[in-house]
């Protein structure tokens, strides 16, 4: 999973409150998301959307996050635990071959693809098992950061989407990022 990863500690900056001005986890998860759900979140760094992630899921629902860099899942542990929210996560371990979630086939309502996939080394397996695990009918939230991500590889990522029978729905408008809605076939 890692051609470029983010580094652990630089994902304190990311989890940084302040953030909250530019993006709002709230404003920018809010329509996507109701009590019940199961959420997948690769790449979640130290939860900076996980924890509202989990928030809107409610105590009935479950957010299972995947990620590469064990201290980041270790802060992540430690936030949402200080949050009231750590029963609701599902945490693993990825590899660079997989996100290990092959048990997931699908039975998950919502993906959130945050700045991530600029970071695979093969991006259309991220999104092949990344649309396995989804639900028929599900969506996935893709965004990537304007700053590492051009509008070109954007596109190239869209159509790695496509090819694993992921449809683009909408296009949202998410500050700071290239972002497009995506659903998977029925």
């Amino acid at each position: 999973m890692a051609k470029r990863v983010c580094p652990w500690w630089l994902g304190y900056l990311l989890s940084c409150p302040l953030r909250n001005l530019v993006q709002d986890p709230g404003k920018i998860l809010g329509s996507y998301l109701r009590e019940g759900m199961t959420v997948f979140e690769p790449g979640p760094g130290m939860g900076f959307f996980t924890l509202e992630l989990a928030r809107r899921v409610g105590a009935s629902g479950r957010v299972v996050v995947a990620d590469i860099q064990p201290k980041m899942l270790d802060r992540l542990r430690r936030r949402a635990g200080k949050a009231g929210l750590l029963d609701r996560l599902v945490v693993r371990l990825a590899s660079p071959e997989s996100m290990n979630v092959s048990d997931l086939v699908g039975q998950v309502d919502f993906a959130l693809g945050f700045a991530v996939v600029h970071e695979m080394p093969d991006m259309i397996s991220f999104f092949k098992e990344t649309a396995q695990v989804l639900k028929s009918g599900a969506s996935l939230l893709l965004a990537e950061p304007t700053g590492h991500v051009s509008a070109t590889q954007f596109e190239n990522e869209l159509a790695a989407a496509a090819q694993a029978g992921l449809k683009i729905t909408g296009r949202p408008a998410v500050p700071r990022s290239r972002a497009a809605l995506l659903k998977k076939a029925s």
